[in-house]
């Protein structure tokens, strides 16, 4: 069993701190890199390196930009939705369930 280390570090006068050495070559931190905090229950807090975000898709990106730069360009030609269009929309739609955190099958990815 690996031993356990205990360092501390000192709040300052705006509630921050350094991370000791000791705990950023624990969770291999770098600069700019982000921490996790987990509070339990029991008033234990428990540090980890935060998961990086997912790699924004290429495409999406280009699209929503492509729409960003027509809509300011052209900004005349935004309409409201029409509500039976909603409506209708909603009939397709209702009842059907989606979990975002779902992972899609390979036939879907």
């Amino acid at each position: 069993m690996a031993a356990t280390l205990e360092v501390e570090s000192t709040l300052t006068d705006r509630y921050q701190t350094t991370v000791p050495e000791t705990v950023r070559r624990a969770l291999q931190l770098g600069k700019r890199d982000k921490i996790h905090y987990t509070i339990r229950p029991g008033g234990e807090v428990v540090l980890s390196r935060a998961k990086p975000p997912e790699e924004d898709d290429p495409v999406l990106g280009s699209f929503l930009g492509f729409l960003a730069r027509d809509i300011a360009s052209h900004p005349e030609r935004l309409q409201a939705v029409d509500s039976r269009f909603v409506r209708h929309l909603q009939s397709l739609t209702g009842g059907i369930e989606v979990d975002l955190e779902t992972p899609l099958s390979a036939d879907d990815e």
